[in-house]
């Protein structure tokens, strides 16, 4: 897939903006706090219906503005598809597709794919539990869009429960009829949340793996090992739900007491360990670059094997966090099979190559131009 052109109105910090991309590499050049990092989060925006940045869509609209629109041209292997989103001030979205209003954002996912790689990224080994749950889910809805529909309806489910939980607790009374039923869904919407976390890891740990050992010249091997809270066993849906309930069960005293849901996908975890030694505790800085640029690459892989076209790599002001090998392997490892759009605050980074081949795009307070 090629990203052909990109039209930003009233977002962040550009009042309308669009770029025409001429090249499979293109690079945003400028000072900090230009705009930089604003173009790569709309591409962010088209793909996912998320940004890493903000949970609002106020944050995302220009001051005294009620709208922002992005609007993009993309090249698919089965023929060009026109994206619009809309942002609004009160919340509420809209989306459409060659020109056509689409009434559920699930099927608006799925059209464009990209993978980001920011210094954020090193929150995935750094940060808590629930930025490595987020990276899972993210990449999740990349490979299989209902996927979004799935967890929407797991996290309403627990909202429902925890409110019904805490309820409980406040009266000290007990209504075991509606807690079954609350169960019952919980275990069902949870299970398939699992499920999917678990096959996604089974592909996507051995590409990392494949990839670490490679940036790291073979001297550290990764290891990448899910745990969910609610134990697979065999892994058979049914299995899955038996033994959810049966740990809800063990929980039941520790609920009611606490007023909140003690079992599901929402506790999973994600550990990472390098030569057998856990990443986060004991890596070097060095060492959790290297693992992350290796989840990275892996999913680039994954994602191209699963929708049968390369997705865009977004690379917001990640080579500077880079020593000159890892910098190597990346820029190697694109080439001019990804699309790449990466914001840079100067070209020292780059050889020749890369450059005489790139589009050189400078940004400015919210103002883009060509080299």
């Amino acid at each position: 897939m090629y990203l052909k052109t990109l039209h930003l109105r009233q977002f962040r910090n550009y009042p309308d903006q669009q770029v025409d991309f001429l090249a499979p590499k293109t690079i945003l050049l400028g000072d900090n706090a230009q705009g930089k990092s604003n173009l790569l989060e709309a591409v962010e925006l088209l793909s996912t219906l998320r940004s890493h940045r903000t949970s609002r869509d106020h944050d995302l609209i220009q001051d005294d503005q009620l709208i922002a629109q992005i609007t993009a041209v993309l090249e698919r292997d089965s023929g060009p598809v026109d994206l619009a989103l809309t942002l609004r001030s009160n919340g509420r979205r809209t989306v459409a597709l060659n020109s056509e209003a689409v009434r559920r954002h699930l099927d608006f996912l799925g059209y464009l794919n990209a993978v980001q790689f920011s210094s954020l990224d090193l929150d995935l080994v750094r940060g808590g539990p629930a930025e490595r749950r987020h990276w899972l889910d993210a990449v999740l809805v990349q490979l299989e869009p209902v996927y979004a529909s799935i967890l929407q309806q797991y996290n309403q489910v627990l909202r429902q429960r925890n409110a019904f939980l805490k309820l409980q607790a406040e009266s000290s009374g007990s209504d075991p009829d509606q807690l079954v039923l609350w169960n019952a869904q919980l275990a069902d919407a949870g299970s398939r949340v699992t499920r999917r976390r678990c096959k996604l890891l089974e592909r996507l740990a051995p590409l990392a793996r494949t990839w670490h050992q490679s940036i790291s010249g073979s001297q550290e091997i990764l290891e990448v090992h899910y745990a969910p809270n609610v134990n697979l066993g065999p892994n058979h849906p049914m299995a899955v739900v038996e033994t959810f309930l049966a740990q809800l069960q063990q929980k039941a005293v520790a609920e009611q007491y606490q007023g909140t849901t003690l079992v599901g996908p929402h506790r999973d975890e994600v550990n990472f360990t390098i030569n057998q030694t856990p990443a986060r505790q004991y890596g070097s800085q060095g060492q959790q670059r290297t693992l992350v640029l290796a989840l990275k690459l892996a999913e680039l892989k994954l994602i191209e094997e699963v929708v049968g076209e390369a997705p865009l790599l977004l690379l917001d002001d990640v080579l500077a966090e880079l020593d000159l090998n890892r910098q190597n392997q990346l820029l190697e490892t694109i080439q001019d099979r990804f699309q790449t759009l990466i914001t840079t605050t100067h070209l020292g980074a780059f050889d020749a190559q890369w450059l005489t081949s790139a589009q050189i795009l400078s940004v400015e307070a919210g103002k883009i131009t060509q080299v």
